[in-house]
């Protein structure tokens, strides 16, 4: 262990903390050069191999995440000139899909029209594992493409339970305020106690860190938190 990560994990005291006191305390201990990323972790009590229990979604991070998003759009026409007056990185159809076969990747979010699916679907093996695939429930597969640009670039992200039963969500920067930190983990929060499904027994919400790229964990006291957003 490095010795500021040494220093960092000392002042992480034993026990939970609050969410306002836990968005104060990973800015103390980030000590990165660099505008380290804050992350929420939230460790569920679901089984991700049951399909009634896949716990997926998207909010709107109050304060965005602090990140340049990089929005590829696949659309023809005249959604294709929506896309581009929206402010799309990239747009295209049967050329943005040759391009994406040959290897290029260079986008962090992608948006589809329904009429172009059954071509992109094809893409799977290479934007599924990714986390790139438009999927019409987080409102990437539509034709108000304006609409689901926007509101990416002010700061709607998506969360999705993995298979060892975790979210990990990316929820600011260090440079935020301790408020905007919060608030922007509360959002989240929010959204996964209400998407609880209903075949899940028991805790739901069994845990949750808050930590920066390079700074130790921080646990979150999570029964509050739990009663707070239900």
């Amino acid at each position: 262990m490095g010795k500021h990560l040494k220093d960092a994990k000392a002042q992480v005291e034993a026990g939970l903390y609050g969410l306002r006191e836990a968005s104060e305390l990973v800015k103390r201990t980030a000590y990165a050069k660099f505008d380290e990323t804050v992350d929420l972790v939230i460790r569920l009590g679901v089984d991700p191999k049951r399909a009634d229990q896949m716990v997926r979604g998207t909010t709107v991070l109050p304060h965005g995440t602090g990140k340049k998003v990089r929005i590829a759009v696949f659309a023809r026409g005249e959604k294709e000139q929506e896309a581009r007056q929206a402010g799309a990185d990239v747009v295209g159809a049967d050329d943005l899909l040759e391009k994406i076969k040959e290897g290029w990747l260079e986008f962090d979010q992608a948006i589809s029209t329904p009429d172009l699916m059954a071509s992109v679907g094809k893409l799977g093996k290479v934007l599924g594992p990714r986390g790139l695939m438009p999927n019409p429930k987080t409102g990437t597969v539509t034709f108000d493409v304006g609409k689901a640009i926007r509101e990416i670039r002010t700061g709607r992200i998506e969360y999705k339970v993995d298979k060892a039963g975790l979210i990990h969500v990316p929820i600011g920067k260090v440079s935020f305020t301790g408020a905007q930190i919060a608030e922007n983990a509360q959002a989240v929060l929010s959204a996964v106690v209400k998407a609880k499904p209903s075949s899940s027994k028991g805790k739901y919400l069994k845990g949750s860190t808050l930590s920066s790229t390079m700074g130790p964990g921080i646990p979150l006291e999570c029964a509050s938190l739990a009663r707070q957003f239900a």
